[in-house]
């Protein structure tokens, strides 16, 4: 059972494409100026549907999100009612020296200014408390969210069918389990609150200035559409720099990875110099376009700040005129000027908005296109494991394609009895492979029937099915662990002596007790402190740990030097001693003293029988065994001699 849970590599290496690295960096690239907050976001396919959903998945913190949004508006409008209550204490101190200079004994009244401030006081500290308690509740709510979505998409990853993973790389799956999930999480910690204070925040604000004085509220308006039309000119003229920067940040990342990966071949054929000017060549076209988006980006806040002291002057004036006509409050003008400070920041918040809802509902909607792909069929138990089990297997008309329209299997039919070795053979894409997932149930058959033991194997439940098998590949996968714990995967509960033991009937113990720690070695994320020969062996040590009734071994010595073939090849006769096993291989001569040797072309059994009798029917399979060991003088290296090459020759 070495393998039978062994995740998928088929996309290995996917994850590390630059693409999705150079968004990301792009986008923080963005980040770094206020043109960001006006950049377009990447869309949902249908944003509608997808905030709904969201908002359904939402739906058990209902009560939780209105406490939090509540408290986020009683905070703005605490907020909102400081600077006009600051101003009155200005209004005070200013009447309080016109009545000193007059020869009013009162004079300044410090107890009303003292009531005044700790009134001030009071607002902002409440807002203070509330905006704390608003950013615990939501803290909470999106880290709950956020444990909830990768729990459930871990869970999910376990249900999907095999299937699924060939059309899916992993970074596209760990971008949904990391970016998607973590976007959303930011805008339910972050943004959600954001929406309503600023929202709030701009009615309120607008409110309290109409209050003060509606002429200088209208001149202050007008400085807020004049802002947004240079922002949107500039950022219109540097958007295509910051395209063209990712772009190039792509190329850069791309042109690295490739020279890291392929550094020895670069440095065998002297290839530094042209990797080196052409890294240079990137890296002139990344700066210059670099520059440009930055120097534009930075352009927007001295613009912004420019025409913003443009309305205070003219505030200012107006305000001044008003004062010294008795028609407004010295401390109302104070008030105003901070609300025309405060006015364009939630205006910029609102302006981000959409851009934050298009990425989340964007990310929501591939979380929850992944939570509804199709799950494997649903297991209808009516059988039991056999116990003991036998190990006798029965494909009964099997017919199956990865496109239904497309059979790779057309109508296989084969009985095999308990303990016999069933060798597979035929060239690439004649459905070796095909079968044992079949066999695994990694794959539904479109028709037909496959038994174990006489029981279809639709009948028993995935683990119980799997458990009856053992595999071991040709893609040795071993995980970021010591030798012990690689072993153990194929029993669990098994004792250090029995992980020992296994390691030595796979002949993998002696070179093992040569590592550093032995047992206790521990294996990089790659596996790659061992050779690829120990690895196998590792994973049959797994094997033999794990006893299976049923073993496949699929090309599991295609990739190793001959010496350690001859070990792998004595570990596997070990193994497969007394046990049903199902051989995959193109190394015909591994397969000389199988039971019953299978040639597959195009998805049908072609021909069966023992070598010998292979050999003598002077077929297909002869043609594939003779034109392995038939070398360049017409002599054959493998054990029949010149009697296959005269085959060979008669061919």
């Amino acid at each position: 059972m070495s393998e039978n849970r062994r995740p998928n590599n088929n996309n290995n290496g996917q994850e590390r494409q630059p693409a999705q690295p150079n968004q990301r960096q792009g986008q923080t690239a963005h980040a770094r100026g206020p043109a960001m907050r006006l950049m377009p976001g990447e869309r949902a396919k249908n944003f509608k549907a997808s905030m709904k959903t969201l908002l359904g998945y939402l739906g058990k913190y209902r009560i939780t999100l209105m406490i939090a949004i509540l408290l986020a508006t009683g905070g703005m409008i605490m907020n909102i009612f400081g600077p006009r209550t600051l101003g009155l204490a200005t209004t005070e101190l200013y009447a309080g020296v016109q009545r000193q200079i007059a020869g009013d004994p009162i004079g300044i009244d410090f107890g009303a200014i003292a009531t005044i401030l700790t009134r001030a006081v009071l607002l902002y500290v409440g807002a203070a408390m509330l905006s704390f308690l608003q950013g615990q509740i939501m803290v909470s709510v999106a880290a709950d969210i956020t444990y909830r979505f990768r729990q459930q998409i871990s869970e999910k990853i376990n249900r999907l069918p095999l299937r699924f993973f060939d059309t899916m790389t992993q970074g596209e799956l760990l971008s949904r389990v990391t970016n998607d999930v973590d976007t959303i999480s930011t805008t339910l910690n972050q943004s959600l609150s954001q929406m309503v204070t600023s929202l709030v925040g701009v009615v309120g604000i607008l409110v309290m200035m109409f209050t003060i004085n509606v002429t200088m509220t209208l001149i202050a308006l007008t400085i807020v559409p004049l802002t947004m039309v240079v922002i949107r000119v500039v950022v219109n003229f540097s958007q295509r720099y910051f395209k063209r920067q990712q772009e190039y940040l792509g190329h850069i990342n791309g042109h690295i990875e490739e020279m890291y990966g392929g550094h020895i071949v670069i440095k065998a054929f002297n290839g530094e110099p042209a990797s080196i000017a052409k890294f240079e060549g990137l890296n002139d076209v990344l700066h210059e376009t670099a520059w440009k988006a930055q120097w534009l980006s930075t352009m927007i806040m001295p613009i912004m700040r420019f025409i913003s002291n443009l309305g205070y002057v003219a505030v200012a004036i107006l305000g001044g005129t008003l004062v010294i006509r008795r028609q407004l409050d010295l401390g109302n003008i104070q008030a105003f000027i901070q609300y025309m400070r405060s006015f364009q920041d939630p205006l910029m918040q609102i302006a981000n908005i959409s851009n934050v809802l298009q990425q989340t509902a964007a990310a929501a909607e591939r979380v929850f296109e992944f939570l509804n792909e199709p799950e494997e069929v649903a297991e209808t138990v009516t059988a039991a494991r056999p116990d003991p089990v036998r190990g006798a297997v029965e494909f009964r008309h099997v017919q199956f394609g990865y496109d239904p329209a497309k059979p790779v299997i057309n109508d296989f039919s084969i009985k095999v009895e308990p303990g016999q070795q069933i060798a597979i053979v035929g060239p690439t894409g004649a459905g070796k492979t095909t079968l044992v997932k079949l066999l695994m149930r990694f794959y539904e058959i479109d028709k037909g029937e496959i038994l174990v033991d006489g029981i279809n194997i639709k009948d028993l439940s995935r683990e119980d099915l799997r458990s009856i098998f053992g595999m071991v590949l040709q893609d040795t996968w071993l995980f970021n662990g010591s030798i012990r714990e690689n072993i153990r995967y194929g029993d669990e509960d098994a004792s250090d002596e029995d992980v020992v033991r296994a390691a030595d009937l796979a002949y993998a113990d002696h070179f093992t007790r040569t590592l550093p720690g032995g047992y206790d070695f521990e294996l990089n994320e790659e596996a790659t402190n061992v050779s690829s020969g120990q690895k196998q062996l590792l994973t049959i040590a797994r094997a033999v740990l794990a006893n299976p009734a049923v073993l496949i071994l699929d090309e599991a010595t295609s990739s190793v030097d001959t010496r350690t073939e001859v070990l792998i090849q004595k570990a596997m006769d070990k193994l497969m001693k007394g046990r049903t096993s199902f051989i995959i291989a193109h190394r015909l001569s591994t397969i000389r003293n199988a039971d019953r040797i299978l040639v597959l072309r195009d998805g049908d059994i072609v021909e069966q029988g023992s070598h010998e009798q292979l050999l003598a029917q002077n077929g297909f399979y002869a043609d594939l065994y003779n034109s392995q060991f038939l070398n360049q003088q017409g002599q054959m290296t493998g054990p029949t001699g010149s009697n296959l090459a005269a085959q060979a020759a008669a061919a």
